[in-house]
């Protein structure tokens, strides 16, 4: 598994595993980060490469003292099932 890559000029999270990328698009307005899109290549599809993106998204936005607001079902899901990261919910 890779590092989270952060692509601002893109507005685009992404992490590399097995050669094939998983990325979040999101949006930043003042301290709310909005992810409206989650993608996971189907080679990568059931492996957790998603939720492991998510988790390193939902980190960085606790380290950057934003709240997230998920506009994609998947981040949603994710968001309201994880008790380490639930309380960023916006």
């Amino acid at each position: 598994m890779s590092e989270l890559r952060n692509d601002p000029a893109r507005s685009r999270y992404e992490m590399e595993e097995q050669g094939e990328v998983s990325y979040a698009d999101y949006r930043l307005t003042g301290d709310r980060m909005y992810i409206d899109y989650v993608f996971s290549p189907p080679a990568l599809r059931g492996s957790g490469a998603a939720g492991r993106l998510m988790s390193a998204v939902a980190q960085d936005a606790k380290d950057k003292g934003l709240k997230i607001t998920p506009i994609c079902g998947y981040a949603a899901a994710w968001l309201r099932r994880s008790h380490d990261y639930r309380d960023l919910l916006a």
